[in-house]
């Protein structure tokens, strides 16, 4: 296991992070407790969660998962807010002081631990200044709940003004960034990697494997094979374009000639990129937690590289994914999600 900064900050995290988004949902407690325990002996130490992820559940599971032999200390614990538990409160969403304040401490209570790594805004919010966000943040910093703050699905510019806005007001500033990003949809490349190198930022991709649509698992010719894209459809509603297939057809072979599985490769080209700090995985079993874990294990080499730029070029999109999820900084349309 490979270990690396996160951005500017002198802490070391796993090239793999552990996503935890189906613990408490599709996987159970008494099956995402052995995952997470065999993440860490494999030598993962950067484990990703969230307040939203089966509306507190799952930190409730990481929380117990390393509430023993020292996990908690060794583990660099990352989560996110912004999105309502209670969807009958408009005070408890988004990313104004008071959510985000009550929000954080919620999430230490489920998490069972007196501070949080890394605390990541899970979406950008329009409509609310960005120095009440970070003076928020920073108070939580100096009250040591929080170690480290962070952005998820920022846009470059939001992250320029975010930088300058802590710089002018003299506060805690982001150090990481966690975008999608994968084959189907290299958009980050555009502007967010080139911001991130720039000034520093970890970048967290989430999402790797496209929703398991890089794993292999799935064919143009037979789409009634279970999971998120049973159908050719993932759970958005987003339809499988022929241009899509056709790189999935191309990484399938290129992983067959490697001699590694479809996931492995789509997770050692994305850890391999430049900027990328550590992919986010999120396995539903054991055995494709092992399978991720393999990815480890493979090189990428310069004709690794050309033969995947020539299916899936630099900055392409054959699935609009970026954009989709882009679109949850709703502004004065908040209310319908």
């Amino acid at each position: 296991m490979e270990y690396r900064n996160l951005g500017r900050t002198g802490v070391k995290v796993s090239q793999l992070c552990l996503g935890t988004m189906m613990f408490g949902r599709k996987t159970s407690e008494a099956e995402s407790i052995p995952i997470i325990e065999r993440a860490l002996d494999e030598g993962i130490n950067f484990i990703d969660t969230a307040d939203a992820y089966s509306a507190g559940e799952t930190e409730r599971i990481v929380g117990k998962a390393l509430a023993s032999d020292g996990r908690r200390a060794r583990t660099v614990l990352a989560t996110k807010a912004f999105f309502p538990l209670d969807r009958g409160d408009p005070n408890a969403r988004g990313l104004s002081r008071r959510h985000l304040i009550r929000a954080c401490e919620a999430s230490l209570e489920r998490l069972g631990t007196d501070w949080i790594d890394l605390y990541q805004l899970h979406r950008s919010q329009s409509d609310i200044p960005i120095d009440e966000t970070l003076r928020a943040l920073d108070d939580l910093i100096r009250s040591g709940k929080v170690r480290y703050i962070g952005t998820s699905m920022f846009p470059g510019w939001k992250i320029v003004e975010s930088l300058w806005a802590s710089k002018e007001l003299g506060l805690n500033r982001f150090v990481s960034e966690q975008c999608t990003y994968h084959l189907l949809d290299r958009t980050a490349e555009r502007e967010v990697l080139p911001a991130a190198q720039s000034f520093g930022l970890a970048v967290l991709p989430w999402g790797p494997l496209c929703g398991g649509l890089l794993s292999g698992k799935y064919a143009r010719d037979d789409i009634s094979t279970e999971g998120r894209w049973q159908g050719g459809k993932d759970n958005f509603g987003r339809p499988v374009t022929p241009a899509a297939w056709d790189v999935v057809e191309a990484h399938a072979a290129h992983a067959r000639d490697k001699g590694c599985t479809a996931s492995q490769l789509a997770l050692a080209w994305n850890a391999a990129q430049p900027g990328v700090t550590a992919p986010i995985i999120g396995p539903r079993t054991m055995e494709q937690l092992v399978d991720n874990l393999g990815a480890c294990d493979i090189p990428i080499d310069a004709a690794d590289r050309d033969r995947i730029d020539a299916a899936a070029p630099p900055r392409s999109a054959t699935l609009r994914y970026y954009d989709a999820a882009m679109g949850l900084d709703l502004g004065p349309n908040f209310d319908r999600w």
